[in-house]
């Protein structure tokens, strides 16, 4: 087995640390902290090199705000500066482990994204009769800091690219209670908010992954984050196969959520990545249009309550956003719909098929 070495001099080049505080700062331009680190940005960087080569870097406190929509968790956000840093590793670490990902992992990769996660489910759904659907129980929070670090050694023999990856996951901020995993004191928990956190958890699930794949010969398999189906033309072959993940997760300090891990018939439809999927059509969910139209409704009260400026923007943003998701599926009445109930709130909306919408 191949590892890597001679990695941190990568990590802390010129090169790479500008190209990480660009990625770093896309869509976040005007924020206070971006704009003031990209103020002095020759400087800045100077300092994070000299401090991550000399090794006196050390990682600030996170903010963290909860969310409520769909589900309440919790959000932690680094400083700017710890978030160029986060870059600057994953540029480096990311290729290495990229190649050794299974096709069928849709999370964080380029070239894949939810909606080929559920293309590739559907090429399965037209061969299959049944899909075991799961995922795991409060997945980030329950992400085993030991394991991890395992991960890392599997491939990554660089005592210095090691010292940076494990003080970034050292310094992650408390997270959630898990009930299940914290009588024995162990640390766990991973930052959502984190792009080392959406890299380094398919680097957790890799084994897992190959396992599904390999061990259980399971051809029909993709996993978006911790959502992952499985599919065969036998029931029970599917329940013994849930068995079998259900202990692999276990070996992890996983645990599949009971009340979200179900075996179902593929022609009949199935919840999955914000769709319900039939072998040859999808739909948005109806919670996913709910949510939008609530949002919808309070943006264009306020549009309405203090003039175009600020809420348009926030408007189309909203609406596009939001028609790039429903266009994947069948969902024209279902646009025409949002349509007109904008209408009738007084909010002139010009409409393209097959483009964007405007608020007039």
């Amino acid at each position: 087995m191949k590892t890597y070495n001679n990695l941190f001099g990568k990590i802390t080049a010129w090169d790479n640390l500008l190209l990480a505080a660009r990625k770093a700062s896309h869509g976040r331009r005007f924020e206070a902290s971006v704009a003031k680190f990209n103020f002095r940005l020759e400087s800045e960087l100077l300092r994070l090199q000299h401090e991550l080569q000399t090794q006196t870097y050390r990682p600030g406190l996170y903010t963290t705000f909860m969310i409520y929509d769909p589900k309440e968790r919790m959000i932690s956000a680094a400083p700017f500066r710890d978030r160029v840093v986060h870059h600057a590793l994953c540029n480096v670490m990311e290729p290495i482990f990229e190649k050794t990902f299974v096709h069928d992992s849709f999370a964080n990769r380029k070239g894949k994204g939810t909606h080929k996660a559920i293309e590739r489910y559907q090429h399965y759904a037209r061969s299959y009769r049944y899909v075991l659907k799961s995922d795991i129980r409060k997945f980030f929070p329950s992400l085993d800091h030991e394991i991890l670090k395992r991960e890392f050694r599997w491939k990554i023999s660089c005592a210095d690219t090691l010292w940076l990856a494990d003080l970034i996951v050292d310094n992650s901020n408390e997270q959630e209670p898990v009930p299940f995993l914290d009588a024995d004191g162990r640390r766990r928990g991973l930052p959502i908010g984190n792009l080392t956190s959406q890299f380094w958890a398919n680097v957790y699930l890799n084994s897992f992954d190959h396992f599904v794949k390999e061990a259980l010969g399971a051809e029909g398999y993709v996993r978006y984050v911790d959502d992952f189906v499985v599919f065969s033309d036998s029931k029970q072959a599917l329940g013994e196969v849930r068995a079998k993940i259900t202990e692999r997760l276990l070996q992890i300090r996983l645990v599949p959520h009971p009340n979200k891990t179900h075996i179902h018939y593929t022609a009949k439809g199935v919840p999955f990545l914000g769709f319900q999927v039939w072998p040859r059509y999808r739909i948005a969910k109806k919670e996913r249009v709910r949510r939008f139209e609530r949002h919808i409704a309070s943006t264009s009260r306020k549009f309405q309550t203090f003039g175009k400026l600020g809420f348009a923007t926030s408007l189309e943003q909203g609406l596009n956003s939001w028609l790039g998701h429903v266009r994947f599926g069948q969902s024209r009445r279902l646009q025409y719909r949002v349509f007109w109930n904008l209408r009738k709130a007084g909010v002139n909306v010009l409409v393209h098929p097959r483009g964007s919408w405007r608020v007039l």
